[in-house]
């Protein structure tokens, strides 16, 4: 079953139940197994699941003594992120699924948090299957003792969104000589905004140049990316173009106020911060919309403000002497993590 459930994963990763229901009959792997049919039984296939679980963190070891012998892969930079797989059910065995913040957009749906750590080879060091309503910047204190106590100490980075550290756990790194690598709000930008405008780019490769600005023993690194760029002015620009249009369906068809107010705040929400490039003349209560008294105008200024941020992110660190480009390429690297979520085929049952 091991060999079944390993041979899958490898070729068409899917859920125990998509093994049982198409997929092995699909293939040829019970002549290569030498087993019938009974191998891929659902509940067989799920109990062995429940026998690995018992030696997770001795499976970790092992698979990271292989491969740094088979492929020499180093581990003093580590990627950490979060996601959530959800069930449609009501899940009464399963103490872990619970309501919380839906990555799948189903608030509607109990959940499971998954926690996983990997190298920038996209090898998994560690996971963790936790409650649906777990935040994220709670758990990154618990996997810096799992990892050390899995692995010993060693001299490691730490990269990770910014909603995962607070202010506290980055403190305790600093502390206990742990380093990370983390981006940060867009509030901060705004922070160090007149210290950053006096300083030079530098190019980190064709498509992205950076500055950096060491502060308190930090050093914060800001990225500006032509291809977020485009990508965040035409998402905004989609956005605003449906919340123009539906202001304008909104002037000439709707007559309540209090329809339009109700409209208005299903439109802000879907163009989100694009709306407030928007300026709203509203009638008064207890007045009859018409065209005369409920009117918008684009703040042409508020927009060119807004765009001139595309495309820029701010990270931040404590390694001082690391250069600023080599930041950015190992902050970039978080997209394996979200490779590693791909490849582990979360299908909803």
């Amino acid at each position: 079953m091991l060999k079944l459930l390993v041979v899958n994963r490898l070729i068409r990763p899917g859920s125990e139940f998509y093994i049982h229901r198409q997929w092995f009959d699909k293939t040829a792997m019970d002549e290569l197994l030498d087993m019938d049919y009974q191998i891929a039984a659902k509940d067989r296939l799920y109990r062995c699941l429940d026998i690995i679980a018992a030696y997770k963190e001795e499976l970790c070891r092992h698979l990271k003594s292989r491969w740094e012998d088979m492929f020499g892969i180093e581990f003093d930079v580590l990627l950490y992120d979060l996601t959530s797989t959800y069930f449609e059910g009501l899940c009464e065995q399963n103490p872990k699924a619970r309501f919380g913040y839906s990555r799948d957009k189903r608030s509607d749906c109990r959940q499971v948090v998954i926690a996983l750590i990997v190298t920038p080879e996209g090898f998994p060091l560690g996971y963790e299957v936790l409650p649906g309503n777990t935040l994220d910047k709670t758990t990154l204190r618990f996997f810096l003792d799992k990892i050390e106590l899995m692995y010993g100490k060693a001299r490691r980075l730490w990269v990770m969104d910014r909603g995962i550290p607070t202010e506290e756990t980055l403190g305790f790194m600093r502390d206990n000589g742990l380093h990370y690598l983390v981006g940060t709000p867009r509030s901060m930008l705004n922070r160090f905004e007149d210290k950053l405008l006096d300083l030079d780019w530098k190019r980190a490769n064709d498509n992205v140049v950076v500055k950096l600005l060491s502060n308190d023993n930090e050093l914060y690194v800001l990225a500006k990316s032509k291809d977020r760029r485009a990508k965040e002015r035409a998402m905004r620009k989609h956005k605003l173009c449906k919340y123009l249009k539906g202001l304008e369906k909104l002037r000439k068809n709707c007559r309540s106020r209090d329809r339009l107010l109700e409209r208005l705040g299903a439109l802000k929400q879907q163009a989100g911060k694009s709306s407030k490039c928007v300026d709203l003349t509203i009638p008064s209560q207890g007045s009859r919309v018409a065209p005369e008294n409920f009117s918008y105008t684009l703040n042409r200024d508020a927009y060119k403000k807004m765009i001139l941020r595309d495309g820029m992110y701010l990270l931040r660190t404590n390694l001082t002497e690391t250069e600023p480009d080599v930041i950015w390429q190992r902050y970039v690297l978080l997209t394996q993590v979200e490779a590693a979520f791909k490849s582990l085929g979360f299908v909803k049952e």
